[in-house]
């Protein structure tokens, strides 16, 4: 293994887990009859560590996130967040999701959009630990914007403005599933460095899905790699690469050694002409 790179296996101590994921197996279909999607996975985010999930396609990033957002149940195995159990922390409102569109509503103001949440009960929000929408819009840059209405922003602010959204009940756990995949690459890297900065001032534990290496690597401590058939952790990379990170990153001898190792351990779980 190349200096700098190597395999996370460590059982982290309770106090210190965000998310915790134990032996989780999910299938979809009639019993006797069931594709399994997931099988026996396991891994654990720290507390306000950012870990990215990658892989090919159809090896179950996107069900995992779904397990950890508390969208769906897993058949065998537990999901953790701060030791309580996903049902009771999604009710609390300590888990965040940001989806791959943005799912603004046309009619809503920005500041209205991110609002929404707060206001689909009110009485229910009432001693929950609220942050101030424009506060919130202002951190991502969009404070000139919180009157606007979606179709007058750019594909890469209303993708903000969706983030901002997720940070109204001020989440422990963040998961975000591929949020920039619908952008052009210029755009996509200048939303990511801005994902980058309000995460290093904010540090929230955070499972991002993405099926870019050098996204995973720029924003991530740890990078989760997934093999498919069933969908399986294959190896769990860590990225020792020094905070706060910017785009200067991209150009060290570091960056693209770590890319490389990445890309061959992507490589060594996909089948002949499969897609990441």
């Amino acid at each position: 293994m190349q200096s700098g790179i190597s395999s996370a296996a460590t059982q982290l101590v309770s106090e210190e887990v965000g998310v915790e994921v134990s032996h989780v197996t999910k299938g979809f279909g009639p019993e006797g009859a069931k594709l399994v999607v997931l099988n026996d996975v396991s891994f654990s985010i720290k507390r306000g560590e950012f870990v990215s999930v990658i892989g090919p396609s159809g090896c179950g990033k996107s069900t995992l996130l779904r397990l950890v957002a508390g969208l769906t149940e897993a058949d065998h195995g537990t999901v953790t967040v701060h030791g309580e159990a996903i049902r009771t922390a999604t009710r609390h409102k300590s888990v965040g999701l940001v989806p791959q569109s943005p799912a603004l509503l046309p009619w809503r103001t920005v500041h209205d959009n991110v609002s929404l949440p707060i206001r689909v009960n009110s009485k229910a929000n009432v001693d929950r630990r609220l942050r101030d929408p424009r506060q919130i819009l202002s951190s991502f840059g969009l404070g000139h914007a919180v009157d606007k209405y979606p179709f007058q922003l750019s594909g890469g602010m209303q993708q903000r403005v969706a983030i901002a959204r997720a940070f109204v009940f001020d989440p422990m756990v963040l998961l975000m599933d591929e949020p920039f995949s619908a952008l052009d690459e210029m755009n996509r890297d200048q939303q990511r460095m801005g994902l980058l900065e309000f995460w290093q001032s904010n540090r929230k534990s955070v499972m991002f899905v993405t099926h870019s290496v050098p996204e995973a690597i720029i924003l991530s401590d740890r990078i989760v790699v997934m093999a498919a058939h069933p969908g399986r952790i294959a190896e769990i990379i860590d990225v020792d690469l020094p905070r706060p990170r910017d785009e200067n990153v991209y150009a060290t001898d570091a960056f693209r050694d770590l890319e490389g190792y990445v890309r061959n351990s992507l490589k060594s779980v996909m089948a002949p002409g499969q897609a990441a």
